[in-house]
């Protein structure tokens, strides 16, 4: 069984709540019901933090022996050389993920450090850009 694991960092858990004008109305444990019903034949694990250093140990954790990591690291994906370190320094491919379209927002959130330690980046899909990232990573994997 392929292993996803799905990491969210800060202010996510308020997802639903928070600007739903950008986030949308639904929380990301709703939205998990419909992917992993989607996808039966992954094992699909999800992991949110607003503190950094538990995002990495969560990389640590799951980079050598999970098929994917799809992380949204909200604000940090900004200002954090640590998880950019962290995705270097594991095997699982990492998939960088952003609900909205950071590019159409404020200038601070067009830089990421992280894009070019993950295989890939999907932007602005909505919750819908998670899905786009499973397709990937299975994809990448009936490639090899």
């Amino acid at each position: 069984m392929k292993k996803i694991q799905i990491i969210n960092g800060p202010n996510l858990n308020l997802l639903g709540k928070r600007e739903p004008a950008v986030y949308g109305n639904t929380s990301f444990e709703e939205y998990l019901h419909t992917l992993r019903a989607k996808y039966p034949q992954c094992e699909i694990s999800y992991f949110q933090s607003n503190i950094e250093g538990e995002l990495i140990n969560k990389i640590h954790e799951t980079g050598f022996g999970y098929t994917g990591i799809i992380i949204n690291a909200g604000a940090y994906t900004h200002t954090s050389i640590a998880l950019y370190d962290a995705i270097k320094a594991v095997e699982t491919p990492v998939i960088e993920v952003h609900i909205s379209n950071v590019h159409a927002r404020e200038a601070f959130r067009h830089t990421s450090l992280l894009s070019a330690a993950c295989k890939g980046v999907i932007i602005g899909f909505g919750l819908d850009s998670y899905r786009l990232s499973v397709e990937a990573i299975l994809a990448a994997q009936t490639d090899i």
